[in-house]
């Protein structure tokens, strides 16, 4: 197939109208990853109920908790690089399998050494699926958007927060742990065969030489929202377009996330993900206790807790809105600056009524951040021959940093309190708004295909004739 043809099937995907097609891929894409979240949540209620019944030790619930973080940040190694060697759908499909068989063996598990195990094995599924998700519907939603869909796929996932919290009260008390992770077993798999019909990413295929299979995709997909495969409503894209845009005839590689040309995605796309796990974790996991040392309640921090969390879907919305407007580089900037302000008003909030408000604008902060940056941002800052491995690596090294967050947490609040803790929050917002000012790419409105040829424009011309710069 001819270059042209070979890049066209990207400008071709982003022109198609919004139709049931897209629709049914993100209800596909979203089960997967809400049956993977609901597994992450879970945990809370599952280890209780573990320690009254006599089964686990505090020790045995951190080794459970760490084999969890373990396996998610090899998950997410490992599926940016079987996703770009394999495909999206080998990826999504393995991981998935991995997770639901794991889960069901974890409900069987015999004691809670076999449950750290399936647990390890578990995180090899759930890392991988937030990577591989995020990273396939970016490659199938239009530009105008691909934004909203990716804070619509975060809404869905961040729901299973408040189903595991529901669900665990209703079944735990009464049929025990293990129903937990069958449930997530079960859904898991009923989505893993569900998803068996979905199709390869064209762009994917592209990228490997295999034009003939991505132009039939294509046209299905075409056929399937009513557009004439082929239509002559398509722009042409000019010869020094595709010298930039298409895939590279040597091999891509690990090392070409360094090179000149993508090096600042690279920087940028980890920096994004170590402030979202570390603002999430030090604000979202904490508040609950930082409250009762505040010397509030068990019951009234909790209520506080819950009425705080109230402003995640907001923040979700807020980012729908704001995706194809404002833009992801600029979102996350601004929000980080609004974060900031409400870290820094926290301390000095002395009312219930304040302290709730500060936090419920904290949490939808937080919540615009999480739609703007892994949700979409990542996935659009790499080529779609290494995008899954640069997603993965920015992923493992955020979740990597995210262990290390307790302990800076307890240190800042044994050391200054609220103040220290909130500092904290806010140097990360700040040193993440200035990274991604300083050197992030603007992604709104635009092709995966000039996203990535902006890449090359941005390498200084000497730089271009090193082995990695030649990835295109």
């Amino acid at each position: 197939m001819s270059m042209l043809a070979e890049a066209s099937i990207g400008y071709r995907l982003d022109r198609l109208p919004l139709s049931r097609f897209h629709w049914r891929l993100l209800g596909l894409v979203a089960a997967g990853m809400f049956f993977d979240s609901f597994d992450i949540y879970i945990a809370g209620a599952v280890l209780a109920a573990m320690i009254h019944s006599g089964e686990s030790t505090l020790r045995l619930n951190a080794g459970f908790v760490s084999a969890t973080f373990i396996g998610m940040m090899a998950g997410a190694w490992l599926s940016g690089l079987l996703g770009d060697r394999f495909g999206r759908r080998f990826s999504y499909q393995f991981n998935l399998g991995v997770y639901g068989f794991a889960s069901l063996a974890a409900a069987l598990s015999p004691n809670v050494y076999w449950l750290i195990f399936f647990r390890l094995v578990m995180g090899l599924g759930m890392g991988a699926e937030i990577v591989v998700g995020y990273g396939t519907l970016s490659e199938f939603i239009p530009a105008t958007w691909r934004g909203r869909f990716g804070t619509i796929l975060n809404l869905i996932i961040n729901t299973s927060l408040f189903f595991s919290t529901f669900i665990g009260w209703l079944i735990i008390p009464h049929y025990g742990w293990r129903c937990m992770f069958a449930i997530a077993g079960v859904g898991a798999l009923i989505v893993w065969f569900l998803r068996k019909s979905m199709m390869e990413s064209p762009r994917w295929l592209a990228s490997r030489g295999r034009t003939t299979e991505a132009e039939e995709i294509v046209t299905r997909i075409e056929t399937a929202c009513g557009v004439s495969a082929g239509s002559p409503d398509y722009p042409h894209v000019s010869v020094d377009r595709l010298s930039r845009d298409t895939a590279p005839e040597t091999p891509a590689r690990l090392a070409d996330l360094f090179s000149p040309r993508l090096i600042k995605r690279t920087i940028t796309g980890i920096t994004v993900l170590i402030g979202l796990f570390t603002v999430n974790y030090a604000f979202v996991s904490w508040i609950p206790t930082f409250l009762v040392k505040q010397g509030h309640s068990v019951s009234n921090s909790l209520g506080l807790t819950t009425l705080m969390f109230a402003g995640g879907p907001l923040g979700s919305l807020i980012a729908f809105g704001l995706a194809e407007r404002l833009g992801r580089k600029w979102g996350i900037v601004a929000f980080s600056l609004v974060g900031i302000a409400f870290a820094v008003a926290y301390p000095f909030a002395q009312s219930q009524v304040m302290i709730t408000a500060c936090g419920f604008a904290i949490t939808a902060c937080i919540y615009v951040l999480s739609s703007f940056s892994v949700a979409s941002y990542v996935p659009e800052l790499f080529p779609t021959e290494v995008r899954l491995r640069g997603s993965g690596l920015c992923n493992t090294v955020g979740r990597g940093f995210n262990i290390l967050v307790p302990y800076l947490v307890a240190m800042a609040f044994a050391s200054f309190g609220i103040v220290g803790v909130v500092s904290l929050i806010a140097g990360t917002l700040l040193l993440q708004a200035l990274i991604v000012a300083a050197i992030g790419p603007e992604t709104k409105n635009r092709s995966l295909e000039e996203i990535a040829g902006a890449a090359t424009a941005e390498t200084p011309p000497e730089a271009d004739t090193s082995p990695a710069s030649a990835l295109k």
